[in-house]
């Protein structure tokens, strides 16, 4: 695999980050640089932590994780996306930064970096260089989601609580996308 190869791989283990990203800024009520800054830097982190660790540990787990990938990531995504549906209708405006809070970017970091980790089976096998690959992924991932964050912040100024109901049907949405892709 070349520098090309990598730099394509990283774009499209970013989208997932991206999608939710822009989520997040939609949901969020102090969109700050550094809540921007943020949550990029948490997916950059996971999207690039995956595949070390899924080169790491090869074919020996990868029957495991290709049965229970799917769930995790179903499960995650369907209670955030139902979370920021009923944070539409019901949400106490006082807790600004609840939504850029250390578990919900960990399980939406997480989440979006599942496939990142079968990636990382399949750097193994290809002979590929790891630390400019994750270097590569984690900073693909970091730019589109500082983004994305900043686009859901620029769409939710304008269209309020529509976007929070559109941004968790997109989250649950991806849920089952995956659920479905995984059986």
């Amino acid at each position: 695999m070349d520098y090309f190869d990598i730099i394509f791989i990283g774009i499209s283990l970013a989208m997932d980050a991206f999608a939710v990203a822009v989520c997040k800024g939609i949901e969020g009520k102090n969109k700050s640089f550094f809540n921007c800054f943020k949550v990029g830097l948490f997916f950059g982190f996971f999207q690039a932590l995956m595949p070390f660790f899924g080169y790491l540990l090869g074919n020996s787990i990868k029957s495991l994780v290709f049965n229970i990938d799917h769930y995790i990531v179903f499960c995650l995504l369907v209670i955030i996306g139902v979370k920021m549906i009923y944070d539409a209708f019901f949400d106490n405006e006082e807790n600004i930064d609840s939504h850029f809070n250390l578990l919900t970017l960990v399980s939406l970091a997480f989440a979006t970096s599942i496939d990142a980790f079968s990636v990382g089976i399949t750097f193994a096998l290809y002979k590929v260089n790891l630390l400019c690959s994750i270097i590569i992924i984690g900073i693909i991932t970091f730019v589109l989601s500082f983004l994305g964050v900043c686009l859901g912040s620029f769409l939710s100024k304008r269209l309020n609580k529509g976007t929070k109901i559109c941004g968790g049907v997109v989250l649950i949405l991806f849920g089952i996308k995956f659920l479905i892709e995984g059986l």
